[in-house]
């Protein structure tokens, strides 16, 4: 959840609202997604998620949020027009076993610049790092102009001071 408001704030500083904001994800249906999701929901943002077979997100958490989230097999057609583009590692710590199955399934689904280039012209990439660069993010969007991804490690930092202030004056 943490992740979630710091995704929110960088959104925020960014786009200077979240309202109607469209997020785009493409890859797994896994935990951050399901924290970003529930977040930006609230936020009165839509999303669309992207992916392959086999890696949706929880069927509970996308019925809980009805209509405001949308599930494709299509990266492009979940990227175009969105204002937020957002990825996360396909295969994460303790998965290495299989890497090679997960890198098959996703194929087809690593954000570039060809994809990127589907999304809002203004539209800005996310990713909660670390990041596998050639994997699930190209070297071009990551480091690219597009990026916010340092933005949103340092919003990280902030919210969770945040949150840890709140809880401490309780």
């Amino acid at each position: 959840p943490l992740q979630a408001l710091a995704d929110l704030m960088t959104i925020e500083e960014r786009l200077g609202r979240l309202e109607g904001v469209e997020i785009a994800w493409v890859g797994d249906g896994n935990n951050v997604f399901h924290s970003l999701a529930q977040a930006a929901v609230l936020a009165g943002m839509r999303v669309r998620i992207a992916a392959p077979e086999g890696y949706d997100p929880d069927p509970a958490v996308l019925a809980a949020l009805g209509d405001a989230v949308t599930l494709t097999r299509d990266p492009a057609a979940a990227v175009a027009g969105a204002d937020v583009v957002v990825t996360d590692v396909f295969v994460s710590m303790g998965e290495e076993s299989v890497k090679d199955a997960k890198m098959a399934a996703f194929d087809g689904f690593q954000v570039d610049a060809a994809l990127m280039a589907q999304a809002s012209p203004d539209a800005i990439f996310m990713h909660c790092l670390p990041a596998h660069r050639g994997e699930e993010v190209a070297a071009e969007v990551l480091d690219g102009p597009q990026s916010v991804v340092w933005d949103e490690a340092e919003n990280r930092l902030h919210t969770t001071i945040a949150v840890l202030r709140h809880l401490l004056r309780a």
